[in-house]
This record gives C-alpha cells, sequence and structure tokens, in this order.
C-alpha cells in the first residue's frame, strides 16, 4: 500500500492534552496511518494512504477545535494585528493596580480599592484580554474534553463571579472581600507566560532559520550572450554558475573553472575554510572566500544538501522521542483528574470549615497551578534544541528516537576503510632491486600508471609529482586483467603487477622477499615492477617493489580514545585482511577486531553484540555498510560515504572527522540530560503545587505566577543546550 508523509501546521494548542486531541482527531480520520504532533513546533506529521485528500484532515483537526493548514518549506508570514506583548501590557495595566495593595501589604501599606473601581478594572481583563481562553475552553468542551484554557477559564470565572456576588452581601465591617484581583492577575500572568514561553520557543529553532538564512535567492548564469542574473529558482542541471569573491554559492554543483577557499561552516561544522579546485563539488549556501569560481550545477532547488538537511532536521525536531509519548498519554488524562481534584477541594474546605468563599478561592489556586503546559513543553524543546546545535556542529539527526538512544550507546562498531581510514590508498613504500634506484622505480612505474584509473595508479603519480620528477610517457600501454599492466618505457618494456605476475614471469623476490613480507603483514599492498625482455617468453628481470597503504584518519585515534575514557567499547568491523585490520586495530587501541567479513554477515555480527546485552552504534560509509547501519540501535553514516549508507543511518555525520562520533553521543547525553530535568520540574512541580494549593497555602495570584514560571523556566533549560560546542569544535584563528 503506497503512502505518503504530510505535515500540517497547527495552531491553538495550548498543552500536551492538546496534542493527545489532535493526535486521535487524525487518527481517526480514514486513510490515515499514523501521526505525531509535537507541541514545540506546533506541527502535525500525519503518514496517509496515498490519495487522502488534505482537507479531510484539515477538517478533522477543525472538528477537535483547532486550525490548521499544509505546512510548507517557506518561510512564515510576520503576523498581523496587535502584537501579543502589547496585549499582555495593556492587561499588566489593568491588573497592577489590584494586585498593589497585596504587595504594598508586608510593607505596612494598608489600602484597598472600592469594590466598583476594581469591577471596573478587572471586567476588560476577564472578557478581553482573557477571551481567548474562553474560546478554546469552549471549543475543547465542544470536542468532549479538557485542556489548559478550560481549567484558566473555570478558574477565573469562578474567581471572577464570587467576586461580583460578594458585591451586593456587605461583611461585617461592611465591604465584602473580592477577589477581582486573583482572576485579573491570572490571566495577565498566563499571557505573560505564553508570550515569554513563545519568545523563547523561537529560539529553539533558531539552527532551521540560520540554515535557511543561507540560501541565495539569486544567481549569475553564463549564458551565451554574457552573464545574467537570475532567480535562483529559474537555475537548471548543467547551467554554469558565476560565484564572485564573498557571494553564497547559490546551487550544488563541480568547479569548472577558478580556484578558491570555499566557508562550509553553516552547513559541515568544519570551521576553516577548504581549499577548492576545479573538480572539486561546492555545496549551496557555503560562502565564496578570496577567488572567482564557475561551477556547472548539478542539485538545484529541494534537491540541494541544504535543502535536505534542512528537511532532516525539521523532520527530527518534530518527530517524538519514546519518553513523550508516554508524557502525553499521561497528560491526556491529568486535566480531567484535576478538575475531580479541585472539585473535591471544594467540598472538602466546605466540609471542614464551613467556608464556602475560602473553599471556592482554594479549588481556583487547584485549577490555575496545575496546568500542564510544562509537562507538554518539556521532551520538545530539548529535542529542538539538541538536534539544532548538533546541526550547527556538522551532526545530522533524522530520527528524534537516536537522539534519545544514542546516549545509552556502549558498544560503537567501525568499518574501517574510508571511516577509520582515508578511504584512498598511498604509496607508503618504494624499494629497488640490487643494481636500481628507488627513484627509477617510482618515474618507471608513474610512466606506466599515467594511463590508468586505478587508485593505486593515482597514488604512484601523486608520490611522483610531489617529488618534482619528469615522468616520459609510455607506449604501447595496456592492462593485464586481474594481474597489473604493461607497457614499454625509455625503449624497455616494463611490466607492474601482483605477486601472481610475479610468479607467472617466474621471478622470485630474492632479498626484497623479508620487506615485501614485513609490508603486507602490516596490511599494505605490494605490487612488483618487472622489465621483460623482448617476446612474451623472453626472461624477465625484478627492478623493485611498491607498497600501498590507506592511512588512518587523523582524528581516529583520538575519538577512539575519547570513547574508552567514557567507558565505551569499540569495534572494527572490516572486509579487509586481518593483517590490515590487525595493524589499523592495534595502532588504535580497537578492543575487538572482525576482519574478512563479508556485507551480508556484518549484520549478523551487530545482532549479535545485541544478544550480549549491547547497545550499538554503528559508523560506516559503504554500501557494504547499509545493513549493519539499519541493525544498528544507532546507524552513523559519514556524509563521504555513499547515498546508500546515509539514507540507511539515523545520524549523518557531515564532514570526516572521526570526533563526531563522541560528540554525536555527547549531545545525547546532554539533550536526554535536558529532558530528564525538564520532566523533573514539571512533575515535581505538580506534586508539590497540587497539594499546597488545596491546602490553601497558595492563593490563585501565586498559583498563577508559579504556573507561568514553570513553562518559562522548561523552555528556559532547553535553551542552555545551544552553548554546546562538541569536542570537534574549534574556533576560527
Amino acid at each position: 500500500m503506497a503512502s505518503q508523509d504530510l505535515t500540517l501546521a497547527v495552531q491553538g494548542m495550548t498543552c500536551a492534552s492538546c496534542v493527545r486531541r489532535v493526535e486521535k482527531a487524525l487518527l481517526a480520520t480514514p486513510g490515515v496511518l499514523s501521526a505525531e504532533v509535537n507541541l514545540a513546533t506546533e506541527r502535525a506529521t500525519v503518514r496517509v494512504v496515498r490519495g487522502v485528500v488534505v482537507g479531510t484532515l484539515i477538517d478533522a483537526v477543525v472538528r477537535a477545535g483547532y486550525q490548521a493548514a499544509l505546512h510548507t518549506d517557506r518561510e512564515p508570514r510576520a503576523p498581523t494585528g496587535v502584537p501579543e506583548v502589547v496585549w499582555v501590557l495593556l492587561s499588566a495595566a489593568l491588573t497592577l493596580p489590584l494586585v498593589l495593595p497585596m504587595l504594598l501589604g508586608p510593607a505596612g501599606h494598608s489600602f484597598m480599592l472600592p469594590n466598583w473601581v476594581q469591577w471596573l478594572l478587572a471586567t476588560p481583563v476577564q472578557f478581553v484580554f482573557g477571551w481567548d481562553f474562553y474560546q478554546a475552553a469552549w471549543k475543547a468542551v465542544r470536542a468532549r474534553s479538557a485542556n489548559m484554557d478550560v481549567l484558566v477559564a473555570l478558574g477565573t470565572s469562578a474567581a471572577y463571579g464570587l467576586s461580583v456576588y460578594l458585591m451586593g452581601w456587605p461583611s461585617e465591617h461592611g465591604t465584602a472581600h473580592v477577589y477581582f484581583e486573583a482572576s485579573a492577575a491570572v490571566i495577565t500572568l498566563v499571557r505573560l507566560g505564553k508570550w515569554l514561553e513563545s519568545r523563547a520557543k523561537r529560539q529553539t529553532t533558531e539552527a532551521i532559520r540560520a540554515l535557511s538564512s543561507l540560501r541565495p535567492t539569486h544567481a549569475l548564469v553564463r549564458r551565451e550572450g554574457g552573464d545574467v542574473s537570475l532567480p535562483v529558482e529559474q537555475v537548471q542541471l548543467g547551467d554554469w554558475v558565476v560565484v564572485r569573491p564573498a557571494e553564497r554559492v547559490p546551487v550544488d554543483g563541480v568547479v569548472e573553472e577558478g580556484r578558491s577557499h570555499v566557508d562550509e561552516s553553516l552547513i559541515t561544522g568544519e570551521n576553516f575554510p577548504i581549499a577548492k579546485d576545479v573538480g572539486d563539488r561546492v555545496t549551496g549556501g557555503s560562502i565564496n572566500a578570496e577567488g572567482m569560481l564557475v561551477v556547472r550545477t548539478v542539485a538545484v532547488g529541494t534537491e540541494t544538501t541544504l535543502a535536505r538537511i534542512i528537511r532532516l532536521v525539521e523532520s527530527a525536531q518534530s518527530a517524538k522521542v519514546p519518553i513523550q509519548r508516554m508524557v502525553d498519554r499521561v497528560s491526556e488524562i491529568f486535566v480531567p483528574v484535576v478538575l475531580v481534584l479541585a472539585l473535591l477541594t471544594l467540598v472538602a474546605w466546605v466540609i471542614l470549615r464551613g467556608e464556602w468563599e475560602l473553599a471556592l478561592i482554594n479549588a481556583v489556586s487547584v485549577l490555575v497551578i496545575a496546568c500542564p503546559c510544562a509537562l507538554g513543553l518539556a521532551t520538545p524543546t530539548a529535542v529542538m534544541v539538541g538536534t539544532g546545535a548538533a546541526a550547527r556542529r556538522g551532526i545530522l539527526i533524522k530520527d528524534a528516537q537516536a537522539l534519545e538512544l544514542a546516549h545509552a550507546v556502549t558498544t560503537v562498531v567501525f568499518d574501517k576503510t574510508g571511516t577509520l581510514t582515508m578511504g584512498r590508498p598511498a604509496l607508503v613504500r618504494v624499494e629497488a632491486a640490487q643494481g636500481y634506484s628507488t627513484d627509477q622505480v617510482l618515474v618507471w612505474s608513474a610512466s606506466l600508471q599515467q594511463t590508468s584509473t586505478h587508485p593505486l595508479a593515482r597514488a604512484v603519480i601523486d608520490a611522483a609529482a610531489g617529488q618534482g620528477v619528469d615522468i616520459p610517457k609510455a607506449q604501447q600501454a595496456s592492462a593485464l586483467p586481474g594481474r597489473g599492466l604493461q607497457g614499454q618505457v625509455e625503449g624497455q618494456v616494463l611490466l607492474l603487477g601482483s605477486s601472481r605476475l610475479l610468479a607467472e614471469k617466474g621471478l622470485e623476490p630474492g632479498p626484497l622477499a623479508q620487506s615485501a613480507q614485513s609490508l603486507q603483514a602490516q596490511g599494505n599492498t605490494v605490487s612488483w615492477l618487472m622489465s621483460q625482455a623482448s617476446g612474451e617468453q623472453a626472461g624477465a628481470e625484478l627492478l623493485g617493489l611498491l607498497a600501498f597503504g590507506d592511512t588512518l584518519k587523523p582524528s581516529a585515534r583520538e575519538a577512539i580514545a575519547t570513547l574508552k575514557s567514557w567507558g565505551i567499547k569499540t569495534v572494527m568491523l572490516t572486509g579487509d585482511n586481518l593483517g590490515s585490520a590487525q595493524a589499523a586495530g592495534r595502532e588504535l587501541g580497537i578492543d575487538e577486531i572482525h576482519a574478512e567479513v563479508l556485507p551480508a554477515d556484518k549484520a549478523a555480527l551487530i545482532k549479535a553484540l545485541h544478544e550480549r546485552g549491547e547497545v550499538v552504534a554503528m559508523v560506516g560509509d559503504g554500501i557494504n555498510d547499509a545493513p549493519a547501519l539499519a541493525a544498528a540501535d544507532v546507524g552513523m553514516a559519514m556524509s563521504t560515504g555513499t547515498d546508500v549508507a546515509m539514507a540507511s543511518a539515523a545520524i549523518t555525520l557531515m564532514r570526516g572527522d572521526l570526533q563526531l562520533v563522541p560528540d554525536a553521543i555527547d549531545v545525547s547525553r546532554r539533550t536526554y540530560a535536558k529532558i530528564r530535568q525538564n520532566l523533573g520540574w514539571a512533575f515535581v512541580y505538580n506534586l508539590l503545587g497540587i497539594p499546597l494549593a488545596a491546602l490553601g497555602a497558595l492563593n490563585p495570584v501565586i498559583a498563577g505566577a508559579a504556573m507561568a514560571f514553570s513553562s518559562v523556566s522548561v523552555v528556559g533549560n532547553a535553551l542552555l543546550l545551544r552553548r554546546w560546542r562538541g569536542k570537534s569544535f574549534k574556533a576560527k584563528p
């Protein structure tokens, strides 16, 4: 059954119970396979059977009492109308005279406004500035549910109604004590808290806004008649785009002309500009430094690297970690339980004390302080800030569940080639037979390799170029399939190939045998250079050997050491030969090595680690790593590898720095710690606040302030994650 994912922007949600109601409404819609709603991002991610009309989903959300629209990648329009801060200030201006006597009382100042003045001040606060709560509460009641707005509307209405009633009943001292300050203060404080909360929530999406701001709007495209400035949407694949110094690269492409340095820090987290030459890839959104580049377009629009990163970060921020689902289920029953507790508080005070006025005020305090805003925001805000901080450092977390799981990783499994190593061979040794020099062996070998595209050929040519020697041109060069190649150089027939070719020519390594054996034991590949007299069956002579090795990444040793210092076991899983694997493993200090493993068996070894009770992270870069990446609890793919590997992994490391592996675990640990702190605060706050309010220790004004503070503190605590830098971060000089 074909399916597709849709994202809705949902407005009007105020607490975690709203989240559950929207999810239930969507799940009850025919054709919906799954639905996840995020309070912090105010989005619903819905998986539906292909062909389901978006309008039916929007109608379901509207029937539940909220507004919805299809989410787009475009920047949201600026809100129109009176800014929220203006409403908060006006409400505060009317409320301040009401609460001033209470604030000045401890200082010995005793005065009270006439009741009719209090009524004049409190009425617009209750029914103008508090109208949003009535509207949202009515929608919730119509949908046969309850949320934060129901608690606020009930509580403030009870305090306001009681005060109006008491105005007609003078007390023993001639004037009834009214509670207009309680109803007005609660509305003002809740609005203030929501405004502060919304400001803080905007900061949690800073990473997305920063990435979105990298998108250039125009590109300078080379045409036959000259360079033309076009909207970036009109650039097509294959177009040549001119990027001048200090400009952002508008598309993903390959450098065709020019040389420069490019700052890709906001995309890869790399803090130093990267040299770019003809043939190098450049990423849209990066900044060209000192030279002009001409780039051939290979990706535009939604297919660029930057666009994919933004979508993946948004997806991770909108998704729910498992612990959040438990919180949502608790919040679903939380509000009804609070209503029952408020009723019990009212009844208990009336029965035990006979003071129904005080009983009602204490019940109002219970309603106000128990609003579950903090519970709903505790987890998603931490996830949003954590994924954003990781993205700024080059760690792209595509799955929020991986962010939660990574903190518990006990074993990290590494592929070798391209992950722990550079992934490209280098010439590590040249040795000459008696009567020849190493320079001769290198020059002749490079001459033969000029016609080859093999990675070993590139290593030989680079080594020769590095020594600045002249490389003669080979004549009649041809490949010897599975063995090597041959050609004529400076009047002699030369052959370069494997030990098999050496044996075919009837040659023995002689004095070079010991060196060859030692080099192979270290995991290097050995090739032999020979000369042959004319004629296929004529005698051959050994000229020397070349040894090739895949060098370890500079960051590999430090990354392994960091993981081991945290008590995390390291494992190498590779298809390479045992000698090569053991040599690399010993140098890095890896705990466990599995060599000569077929791609199909890598996932089985991950499963075996699971059976030993390990929580496994797999780090790889190739197509053959994809099954293992998918089988691991947390798959981490190097962006320098294949698309298949990145598609199979929950986390993509945007540059080849292996220190990003412990960084990914570290940001998970810190995010999970924030989640636990936030949830702990939210639960403890309610566990302590509700009994205190029921016992009469908190008046509604203090309860309202505490409720507003709890939401703001949860978001503020999550925002502390923005200071995370990671071990791989190095400040620019």
